[in-house]
């Protein structure tokens, strides 16, 4: 590095370092997040005022981008700590604000914002912005795929959204802090984390910890999140929830997961994309309480559907990308086959609920149009606290690091239909690999389950040498109603059950 640069760049560093130092310091633990929430949900909700700029609203997508923060200035570089912090400067969507502050052997320190932070390549002039406008966001980064170099780790930006990176990944799916009235009738409500506390870590730590305040108009919650980095990155959450007094809440969905799925290999058509698919997951996998293993293949709906699952004490749950080839998808920029599977591992008992999985319809690939959550039977009320932990792994769905039923499961859904014989038929091929054969044990068989709205006229099963699969076939004919057909499969040797079970929700014309 030349000298003189290397001096500004020492400068620039310690020049922040000065700023917090200079700043009020104050005790801090997890308990101060967790009063603040209670007091809160006493209060009726105020709406924060927001001191952003019009200027700053009116920001297009490339004029914000073009807002880009000045890396001399990254949080914990100067110390050269495992960690480092950057911000996201608001603007364009990112219209709320947060406050943050660094936590320094229990002592807390906000972090104010500071044009001086940022680099403006574009036409938007920073004059008159106040330095308690606070920040959009920050991300988080770590030496993840080469000790010499800081990649992004995650990053906490809008409402309550946040992602995680494992190594060799690309962003896709997100994760939030709570999900309310999601694919309701009753307009959802989106809770906000309103104030972060990030914990400055050693010099030889292995985890970081982020202690986030969320409020809405029915709740508020203190959150801790522990990022452990890795091959399959976990964040570790601890949550306390308050129900505000009179809140008429109708759905609590938790640990919720949100992804897009714009057509995959099952859709009715490829949309004239050059890409055979565009999707952050294809499907939802489920372990549940008594042992079964469910997949359901994700879609792009005509209509907002949402389906449940029943419940009690969930092993995990997750939004899965399990289609890891680049033929898949042939995009070299988006790269969706290196998006990351996300998996919910509950801690402690969570009792009865069900899983929910919303599907929205989506005309392109730019908006998350899936989310998956857990409601509880018991939902919280006013006047309790309701606490949850688990744990979110991020993760590359490969032999090396995924996570899997240990037996076979569904690989492959495909849907079709002829155009000269019997064209009224519905056709539907799922690949089932990774079964194993008990020799001696009999043929292996397919147990398939059709549901009400359509009659099944025949099925299938065969090897497949070509790729080691089976391949269970069946046509359906539907009766005429138009509803929906929910369809359920798995193989089985005698009495031993060698699959997961495949379950998917066909939609007549």
């Amino acid at each position: 590095m030349n000298h003189h640069v290397g001096n500004i760049v020492r400068f620039a560093a310690a020049s922040l370092v000065a700023a917090l130092v200079m700043a009020p310091l104050r005790a801090f633990n997890r308990d101060d997040v967790i009063r603040r929430a209670q007091e809160l949900a006493a209060r009726p909700y105020a709406t924060r005022a927001s001191d952003l700029a019009e200027s700053l609203r009116r920001l297009t997508y490339d004029e914000y981008r073009m807002i880009q923060f000045d890396e001399r200035r990254t949080l914990w570089a100067e110390q050269s700590l495992p960690f480092r912090v950057q911000f996201f400067h608001p603007g364009f969507v990112h219209d709320r604000t947060i406050q943050v502050s660094q936590l320094v052997s229990g002592k807390s320190v906000l972090i104010p914002f500071e044009t001086e932070l940022f680099h403006y390549h574009g036409q938007f002039k920073p004059v008159h912005l106040p330095r308690d406008l606070g920040f959009s966001g920050f991300r988080l980064s770590h030496p993840l795929n080469s000790p010499a170099k800081f990649d992004e780790l995650a990053a906490f930006q809008g409402a309550s959204y946040f992602r995680a990176l494992g190594q060799g990944q690309r962003y896709g799916l997100s994760a939030r802090g709570l999900a309310i009235d999601t694919g309701a009738p009753r307009p959802e409500e989106f809770p906000v984390f309103t104030e972060f506390w990030i914990e400055q870590p050693a010099k030889d730590a292995r985890q970081v910890v982020v202690h986030a305040l969320m409020e809405s108009p029915s709740v508020t919650g203190a959150f801790q999140f522990t990022l452990i980095p890795g091959p399959s990155t976990t964040v570790d959450v601890e949550l306390r929830l308050f129900v505000r007094a009179g809140a008429e809440v109708g759905t609590f969905g938790f640990a919720p997961l949100t992804s897009m799925f714009w057509h995959g290999e099952s859709s009715a058509t490829v949309n004239n994309d050059y890409r055979p698919e565009v999707h952050d997951s294809d499907g939802l996998m489920l372990h549940r309480g008594n042992g079964e293993w469910i997949w359901r293949p994700l879609s792009n709906p005509r209509q907002v559907r949402t389906v449940a699952f029943s419940d009690r004490d969930p092993k995990g749950f997750g939004l899965v990308q399990r289609d890891r080839r680049f033929a898949s998808y042939e995009d070299l920029e988006a790269c969706y086959h290196l998006r990351p599977s996300v998996w919910v591992h509950p801690r402690g008992g969570w009792g009865r609920g069900e899983l929910r999985l919303v599907e929205i319809p989506t005309a392109d690939e730019t908006n998350d149009n899936i989310v998956a959550f857990w409601v509880p039977e018991e939902k919280p009320t006013a006047g309790q606290a309701f606490d949850l932990s688990y744990q979110l792994v991020w993760y590359m769905e490969t032999e090396a690091g995924s996570i899997h039923p240990p037996a076979g499961r569904a690989v492959g859904t495909r849907l079709g239909r002829s155009r000269t014989h019997e064209p009224e038929l519905q056709r539907v091929f799922v690949d089932f690999g990774h079964v194993v054969k008990r020799e001696g044990a009999g043929e292996i068989e397919a147990v398939l389950d059709v549901g009400p709205g359509s009659r099944l006229v025949h099925q299938g099963l065969q090897w497949n040498p070509f790729n080691e699969t089976w391949r269970l076939a069946f046509a359906l004919k539907p009766d005429g109603s138009g509803r929906p057909v929910e369809l359920r499969a798995f193989l089985r040797q005698a009495e031993d059950v060698l699959t997961e079970t495949w379950t998917y929700l066909w939609q007549p014309d």
